[in-house]
């Protein structure tokens, strides 16, 4: 029984791991890849796409489409470095003394 279950576990991972490389090959994602594409609850997504924060198409009224490239460029928006970190840091201590 404890080896089935190795099996089984095996085969999931195995499983997961096929559909993660099915998405990455596809170039456009339905509603559900992008929330597993993106690591993000499906309620979250509609608040993104209702607000238009997030490129999406809606062919037909009802099911929302998302092109892969776009969502990683969404998702490297507004980066960070360490420099803008120690800038960001630096004002907000001149900014308090100020107060």
């Amino acid at each position: 029984m404890e080896q089935q279950n190795l099996i089984l576990d095996k085969l999931t991972e195995i499983a997961n791991k096929l559909d993660e490389q099915n998405l990455l090959q596809k170039t456009t994602l339905n509603f559900n890849e992008a929330c597993k594409y993106l690591d993000v609850s499906p309620s979250h997504l509609y608040k993104l796409t209702s607000t238009k924060q997030i490129p999406h198409f809606c062919p037909q009224g009802k099911k929302l489409y998302f092109k892969r490239e776009e969502l990683d460029a969404w998702l490297q928006r507004n980066r960070q470095t360490a420099d803008d970190s120690e800038t960001d840091a630096a004002d907000l201590v001149i900014r308090s003394r100020k107060s």
